[in-house]
């Protein structure tokens, strides 16, 4: 059976982050906007993770990358931390294409949500998806997210308009 392992992002993952982003950018720039060009010219990734490194010191955001026995199989972030009177964050994840379909996921998520609800102390986490990804839906789901709501035609991509999904999970739910 193999070992996950989730980890904050660090400077030591830059050579291993920069071959995954690489790789996957394609696949990933078909479901979500491209990130900047600055992102993959020389530097950017190093910057990204310092920016990281930042948000996370300052109670901001938290990026964490997922290994399966040591390799970099998929990222989940929870991003847009408000504490006073909220207590909560946004959760995005991106599992490798050749990595798909296996669960990890799901267990990046699981993962991430534990770590919110336990470490970071939050009290509720919020995500979207697009309808046409039953798979995202799934992994929300089977995480305890439930959907509250339905925006149409709010997200650009590649010139087309796409509706998202909102769900969130609570604390108390696990």
């Amino acid at each position: 059976m193999p070992t996950l392992t989730l980890c904050a992002l660090t400077t030591s993952d830059h050579d291993e982050l920069t071959a995954f982003e690489f790789r996957n950018r394609e696949f990933f720039e078909s479901w979500i906007n491209a990130r900047p060009e600055a992102y993959y010219a020389p530097g950017g990734i190093a910057a990204a993770i310092a920016a990281a490194q930042q948000d996370a010191s300052r109670d901001l955001a938290y990026q964490y990358l997922l290994r399966e026995d040591g390799t970099l199989v998929a990222r989940v972030n929870l991003t847009q931390v408000k504490r006073a009177h909220y207590h909560c964050a946004s959760l995005g994840y991106r599992v490798g294409a050749e990595h798909n379909g296996r669960g990890l996921a799901k267990a990046a998520v699981r993962l991430a949500r534990d770590q919110a609800f336990s470490a970071l102390s939050l009290h509720r986490i919020e995500a979207t998806c697009r309808p046409e990804n039953p798979a995202s839906i799934h992994v929300l789901a089977a995480n305890g997210f439930v959907q509250f709501g339905h925006a149409r035609r709010c997200f650009q991509l590649g010139g087309s308009w796409f509706d998202l999904l909102h769900f969130e999970a609570h604390a108390q739910t696990i």
